[in-house]
């Protein structure tokens, strides 16, 4: 049978044949793509030519667009729908494609002839300087200055990482997939309607005899908001906390030992006294000690309100009689409690004005209205049948085609994330990107987002936009190809779009009358926007702690043990959790992505507030020339400048810490 990953892909927006893909085809197609790849480069390297942009540059710009292709495709299938088929050749690609890295980052011919072109540049476009910088910049930290054994032990280095990587998701998934909590119907008491059904349908769904609370944190954190039962709570919140610690062959705690250890070996072979000093180089931080200041600038208020809250929940639990310390697993339970006593408002009343259907109306037509894009469904099939699919156009004009995949499922990774199958390019021609998000809401009929649930519908098409927007010639720089700590800008500040008013009065409506959300629900959402942030902050300030801690200095021999000591030095609430404790830290082990760089959420939140006051100081949140500067200088630039001179571009100066603070009500306006 042909292969159709090694055909032309001539369907509508040259969409991947997703009906006729068979996991068979994956290993020969890499193989194939790799071979191709080769040839490209070894072409490159063999030009007679002197070394110039086009020759060398532009031509490793398309040297590997079969692979391109192919690893696009394949892992977004990976992530979103894993089968045992593609793990196992996720673990056989691993070395494999490591291998190939290793072999033209660390060429020495090849990279003789990208500095050759950085000697001799004329007349290049700012753009095509700023990529040729960028590319001298990858060839030195991927190691093409290093010789004989340090270069061999380079090479060995990262293709381990991408193994212990590729088995530190496979193992988290497991985890995640493989457990649940049968619940009785006696259990069910006290639960609101909607977290019923979400356990019916995840125990329908792993062919359970009845309902379930799983991993899937669209399931399990409002279980812990509302089931009275403190003892189901505990079991679930444990083995929530225990992903990836529970011994046996899914244990993640000697992979983080390991992968630490390399990534401290990697940076002193490249001369950097810590992979955090490494890593952080080309980030808009540039040193540990700069994102170190920025984390304790909000860690002290952030606890300060955390304990003072924990001190009211802990009351509340003893008059409910409940002796003992206040937990983990109680903290969402007596805070659900006091939101609703306080602010008179509880998640339960507000869900039903939040199907899944109205927020993408509202998320669609915020866009609509910032940037006048629109958005027409097409058919499928696409890779699940839980997956929609968009056109999106501007003026007539085909922009790029959106796919939204948000219901869990035990064959998909936990957490939301946005993906590109096909990234925006001009070189070669006019390519227009395939842009994928992929969630993990609890399914329903209809499907009743949290307020959370909905930030987080945002946030990810915060990203797809960046993606649609792109306007480059090169896809080195394309869409979300920036610094790590300004990736985070255009998704967080899109969240911003859900807390206006009239985007809710709009679109708020309920699922079964379709009348609008009361004004009076909507002033006490809105009121209630900054509760429990004191939570929120310090859960997430200690991963990100303890990430800095893992790669600024010595890697730790015992992780847990450096865990530990890093909690108790900053004085950790014992009743607050990490957001994302090491075994399962797959931001930071599952690959190089984000490690060392868990803190640019909380460093792209500080333009995100800024940027958003742009719209506030005009008095329009949609106002059109704020909006094309926005799309100017940050959506559709990618990477062709240096993040600093984009926002400040966008802004006029960079923003302080101030914002940050008071948007997340920890500091009196």
């Amino acid at each position: 049978m042909t292969n159709v990953l090694l055909t032309d892909w001539t369907g509508p927006f040259a969409l991947p044949p997703f009906a006729a893909l068979r996991d068979e085809d994956f290993g020969p197609a890499f193989d194939a793509a790799l071979e191709e790849a080769r040839a490209n480069v070894a072409q490159i390297v063999a030009n007679p030519a002197a070394p110039d942009f086009a020759n060398t540059i532009e031509a490793l710009e398309q040297a590997e667009g079969l692979l391109d292709r192919v690893s696009g495709l394949f892992y977004n299938l990976a992530g979103a729908d894993s089968t045992p088929a593609r793990q196992a050749l996720q673990r056989e690609l691993a070395p494999k494609l490591s291998a190939f890295s290793s072999e033209v980052l660390m060429n020495p011919a090849l990279f003789a002839r990208v500095q050759a072109v950085v000697d001799t540049a004329q007349g290049l476009s700012a753009e095509q300087a700023r990529v040729l910088d960028l590319y001298r910049q990858m060839f030195v930290r991927a190691g093409a200055a290093l010789e004989g054994e340090d270069a061999t032990r380079m090479a060995a280095i990262k293709s381990r990482l991408a193994v212990l990587g590729t088995e530190f998701t496979q193992n988290l998934l497991a985890d995640e997939s493989e457990w649940f909590m049968d619940l009785a119907e006696v259990d069910l008491e006290g639960l609101p309607a909607f977290v019923v059904d979400a356990a019916r349908a995840a125990g329908a769904e792993r062919g359970a005899a009845g309902p379930v609370v799983t991993l899937s944190r669209s399931l399990i954190v409002p279980f812990l908001q509302f089931s009275p039962r403190r003892d189901l709570r505990e079991r679930a919140y444990r083995a929530w906390a225990a992903r990836g610690a529970n011994g046996g062959k899914t244990d993640n705690r000697a992979i983080a030992a390991e992968t630490l250890a390399l990534r401290e070996e990697r940076a002193k072979l490249l001369g950097y006294p810590s992979f955090s000093a490494y890593k952080l180089e080309p980030e808009m931080a540039k040193t540990p000690e700069r994102v170190r200041e920025l984390l304790m600038r909000v860690w002290e208020p952030a606890k300060a309100k955390a304990e003072a809250d924990a001190d009211v929940l802990a009351e509340m639990m003893h008059a409910d009689g409940v002796n003992g310390d206040l937990e983990p697993w109680d903290w969402r339970y007596y805070s659900e409690k006091r939101r609703v006593a306080e602010h008179d408002f509880d998640e339960a009343g507000l869900k039903p004005y939040l199907s899944l259907g109205a927020m993408l109306g509202a998320m669609f037509d915020t866009a609509n209205r910032l940037f006048g894009l629109e958005f027409a469904e097409i058919d499928g099939p696409f890779y699940h049948p839980d997956v929609r699919g968009w056109e999106v156009t501007r003026g007539g004009q085909h922009v790029a085609v959106f796919l939204g995949d948000y219901f869990a499922r035990g064959s998909k990774r936990s957490g939301a994330w946005c993906s590109a199958m096909r990234s925006q390019r001009k070189l070669g021609g006019d390519v227009r990107p395939i842009v994928v998000n992929v969630c993990n809401f609890a399914k329903g009929e209809p499907t009743l987002l949290s307020y959370d649930d909905a930030r987080t519908l945002f946030h990810e098409f915060g990203h797809a936009l960046h993606q649609m927007l792109s306007d480059v010639t090169y896809q080195f720089i394309s869409g979300t190809s920036v610094a790590r700590d300004f990736v985070e800008l255009p998704s967080q500040l899109y969240e911003h779009w859900l807390e206006v008013p009239e985007v809710l009065e709009r679109h708020a409506r309920h699922y079964k009358t379709d009348e609008a959300m009361p004004a009076e629900l909507l002033r006490k959402l809105l009121a209630a926007a900054t509760y429990d942030q004191g939570f929120a902050t310090v859960e997430f300030l200690g991963s990100a702690l303890v990430d800095l801690a893992f790669h600024e200095g010595a890697a730790p021999a015992d992780p847990m043990a450096m865990q530990a000591d890093v909690l108790a030095a900053i004085g950790m609430p014992k009743a607050i959790g990490m957001r994302h404790a090491t075994p399962h830290f797959a931001h930071v082990f599952s690959g190089d992505g984000y490690s060392s760089g868990y803190y640019s959420y909380m460093w792209s939140e500080v333009m995100d507030a800024d940027a958003f006051a742009a719209f506030e100081e005009v008095g329009d949140p949609f106002d059109p020339a704020t909006a094309r500067r926005l799309e100017a200088f940050i959506l559709s630039a990618g990477g062709s400048r240096p993040p600093e001179e984009l926002y400040t571009a966008f802004r006029g100066q960079m923003p302080g810490v101030e914002p940050l603070l008071k948007g997340r009500g920890l500091l009196e306006a």
